[in-house]
C-alpha cells in the first residue's frame, strides 16, 4: 500500500524551530519528487516546499524562503522539513505528497493537483 506519513508537529513559540518528517511506505521514495504543503483553518492548502527526485533540487514558497530547508534521505525513505524562525502565520496542518516532479513550484494552491498519496498531516502551532 502506497502511503506517506508525516510526523514532528508540535506547539512552539514564535522564533522557535521544528523538524518535520515525511516517511514513505509501499514504494521507493527516490522515484518521486516530494512536496510539503500546509493548510490553516479556513484557508486553501498551499505549497511550502518541494524537492526533486533525481538531483534533490529544492524549491520554496516565498513565504518560507530563508527559514525552511527541505532535504531527503532515500536510504531511509524520508523527506525532512527543517523549520526555523517560526512565526504565528506558519500555524497549520502540514502535509506531504508525491509527484513526478516539482515543476515550476511557487506554492500556489493550484499546484496541489499535481501531487497525490497525501498523508494525514501533522499539526504545527506557533504561539506569539
Amino acid at each position: 500500500q502506497v502511503q506517506l506519513e508525516e510526523s514532528g508537529g508540535n506547539l512552539v513559540q514564535s522564533g522557535g524551530s521544528l523538524r518535520l518528517s515525511c516517511t514513505a511506505s509501499g514504494f521507493s521514495l527516490d522515484l518521486y519528487a516530494i512536496g510539503w504543503f500546509r493548510q490553516a483553518p479556513g484557508k486553501e492548502r498551499e505549497g511550502v516546499s518541494c524537492i526533486t527526485s533525481n538531483d534533490g533540487n529544492a524549491n520554496y514558497a516565498d513565504s518560507v524562503k530563508g527559514r525552511f530547508t527541505i532535504s531527503r534521505d532515500n536510504v531511509k525513505n524520508t523527506v525532512t522539513l527543517q523549520m526555523n524562525n517560526l512565526k504565528p502565520k506558519d500555524t497549520a496542518v502540514y502535509y506531504c505528497a508525491k509527484a513526478w516532479g516539482c515543476g515550476y513550484f511557487t506554492g500556489h494552491p493550484s499546484e496541489t493537483a499535481d501531487f497525490d498519496s497525501w498523508g494525514q498531516g501533522t499539526q504545527v502551532t506557533v504561539s506569539s
